[in-house]
């Protein structure tokens, strides 16, 4: 019989049919009844009458969990679109863009994007779609001695809710505050304020120093976070029980969206991801009618091409749009598990990508027309003004400006409801990475107890931010900002990628593009992959770590003994790679070469080989334990990407005695 028809028959077959289901009675095979059954004997195809179905049946076992699914593509999207578009976008972009040659750096940022970031989020959007599971079990279908990454992923997830979500709370708290005819930061007759406080809007003849400070400084420094009453690390104090109370609202907030899994978040995200854009656009159009407006935008364009020069500029641009777009965190892997297997998440890729950095270039217009409008009203130079960076950029320069507008309490109440949707958003996803995770590595113990892992998840979180609301709190926030996830995440997502182009193979990788798109990565992205992405990322990470600027916050010297408690926490997450090497390489048991063979080789959940070809038969044959029924496409479709074309594959599924 001619091949290309029997294909022809077979797929016609499975549309008129539909899918394979898994058998009603698990414990024993069930199979069809045709008048033979092809199987291979002796290297080859032989006939053999099929087996019915058994005389009375054994009752059947309760089914496993299925899993869930996005309800529209759009809820996908928003939750992609809505991690990667975070608070960073609005405070780090602008100030990295105007210290790093301004609209030069635009070259360095693009090519950056190009050849590193974009590639990488492609990657993982792929693999979790491909292989359906989260960041800790993905590994055993694609290089098992790597688990290690998958639980560093996790950890670093932890510690950064231990302090953005903190930070979302500061902003809960000006949202609060902005409920007032006059702001509080507007002025400085508040019982907070010191003698150094200097409010120079609608006053004439105020002279500026060194040692003034604004209304809205002292707000944030002596009001919100009553810095004053630490000493530093060695003296943090008591915990701000209004800040305590905002953190618990926030976390109230994150675990009834995340609750019931993207059913629910998938819909939170239409609110979340949608509403900073609309605020971006009117706070924009505000911020261009300013006056002295136009000074700021000159200073955020304004190309310096020296700074192309330098190594630092590159680094720069590299870590940013690493940071941005987020690929190492996990959140895209476990995002792209509940897709559709068929899903164009090519497409996806490109979309989410280019709207982050449009959103990020945005932002600066946004905060460097009001920057020159703060210069216009304090007759100083822009750069004197735009020295602040980070978090205080939201909670001291631009609260100052939205005081001392026409309408200021509208847009004050505007502007920190879209610094609590950013904030939420990253959120959503960074813990949906350690959920997904974690559910999927032990769903013999989480399967249907999602409600509650979530409420003790969300636990851990409340009490490991605990240190971070005391009156010292912020030092500490600086301290996680900088350590737990810095290098650390640059180097897994360095190992990440090496793991996945030369140890599952570009080739395999592709193969798996092509069952999922109908369509081969190109050689950019295979080059990207396999090359110039992890030599960009060793670069950031070996650049990190020579060099390490001292680190301070309000005139405050970190000590040397918390830098070295920093190096600790990055490697506390780093470290879980190597031990789990050892760990594997130690208690597999076999010779040396058979455990190198089996923990260096991808392996499906309890399968017994990959996919290979017979010598004989000129057949390619597959023997695979499947969870059920729904993996049984995408194994199909991975092996049909083996071998030659005119080949075909015969798929024979049997239900496993052990798990059904």
């Amino acid at each position: 019989q001619n091949t290309r028809e029997k294909n022809r028959d077979f797929s016609g077959e499975r549309r008129k049919h539909g899918p394979i289901l898994p058998p009603e009675n698990p414990s024993r095979p069930q199979v069809a009844q045709p008048e033979s059954c092809r199987i291979c004997r002796g290297g080859s195809m032989a006939e053999q009458p099929c087996l019915g179905p058994p005389a009375s049946p054994a009752p059947p076992k309760p089914r496993s969990h299925p899993r869930d699914k996005w309800s529209k593509k759009m809820d996908f999207l928003l939750s992609v679109i809505g991690f990667a578009v975070d608070l960073g976008n609005v405070w780090r972009f602008p100030y990295i863009c105007y210290q790093n040659g301004g609209g030069a750096f635009l070259i360095p940022y693009t090519l950056m994007a190009v050849f590193g970031g974009v590639p990488l989020f492609y990657m993982e959007l792929a693999l979790g779609q491909f292989h359906r599971t989260g960041a800790i079990p993905i590994w055993k279908r694609i290089c098992p001695i790597f688990k290690g990454i998958g639980f560093a992923i996790c950890i670093i997830g932890l510690y950064v809710s231990f302090y953005y979500n903190t930070i979302i709370a500061w902003a809960l708290y000006y949202f609060y505050s902005s409920f007032s005819g006059t702001l509080p930061w507007a002025s400085c007759d508040n019982p907070w304020n010191t003698p150094d406080c200097t409010n120079y809007f609608g006053k004439s003849n105020v002279t500026w120093t060194n040692f003034s400070r604004s209304p809205a400084e002292e707000f944030y420094t002596r009001k919100v976070l009553e810095i004053q009453k630490s000493g530093g690390l060695y003296d943090i104090g008591g915990i701000r029980w209004q800040l305590l109370l905002c953190l618990f609202l926030i976390f109230t907030i994150v675990y009834f969206s995340l609750w019931k899994g993207v059913k629910t978040s998938g819909k939170v995200v239409w609110v979340t991801a949608t509403l900073p854009y609309v605020v971006l656009l009117i706070l924009l159009i505000r911020g261009a009618t300013l006056p002295g407006a136009w000074r700021g935008v000159v200073f955020y364009l304004r190309p310096d091409w020296g700074k192309l020069l330098s190594t630092a500029v590159w680094v720069d641009a590299a870590a940013q749009i690493f940071f941005s777009l987020g690929p190492g965190f996990g959140v895209l892997l476990a995002l792209a598990s509940y897709n559709h297997f068929h899903n164009n998440c090519y497409r996806d890729a490109l979309v989410t990508s280019a709207v982050n950095c449009l959103t990020s270039f945005l932002s600066g217009f946004v905060i460097f027309t009001v920057l020159g409008y703060m210069a216009e009203m304090r007759d100083v130079e822009v750069e004197d003004v735009a020295r602040d960076k980070g978090p205080s950029l939201l909670f001291i320069t631009y609260p100052e400006a939205i005081a001392n507008m026409v309408g200021s309490t509208f847009f004050a109440i505007i502007f920190f409801l879209m610094m609590i949707t950013l904030g939420l958003d990253s959120t959503f996803g960074g813990l949906e990475a350690v959920i997904t995770a974690v559910m999927d590595e032990y769903p013999q113990v989480l399967a249907g107890r999602r409600e509650l892992f979530v409420l003790g998840l969300i636990t851990v979180c409340f009490l490991g931010s605990l240190s971070t609301l005391t009156y010292g709190g912020a030092y500490v926030v600086k301290l996680l900002e900088e350590f737990g996830a810095g290098c650390s995440i640059l180097a897994v997502v360095l190992l990440e990628t090496i793991a996945v182009s030369w140890f599952y193979g570009i080739q395999r990788f592709s193969h798996d593009v092509k069952a999922m798109l109908g369509f081969t990565p190109g050689l950019f992205w295979k080059l990207c992959w396999v090359a110039i992405s992890p030599a960009l990322l060793a670069f950031i990470v070996i650049s990190s770590l020579l060099d390490q600027p001292p680190l301070s916050l309000f005139d405050y010297e970190y000590p040397e003994w918390s830098i070295s408690v920093g190096f600790l926490i990055g490697a506390s997450s780093f470290i879980c790679i190597p031990l789990y090497m050892v760990y594997k390489l130690v208690w597999t048991p076999g010779s040396l070469k058979q455990v190198r063979s089996r923990v260096g080789n991808p392996t499906a959940p309890g399968h017994t080989s990959s996919c290979y070809r017979h010598p004989k038969s000129g057949g390619g044959i597959a023997r695979w334990w499947l969870p059920g029924a729904a993996e049984a496409e995408r194994v199909g479709a991975s092996c049909r990407g083996f071998g030659q074309r005119k080949t075909p594959i015969y798929l024979m599924l049997k239900p496993n005695p052990k798990s059904g």
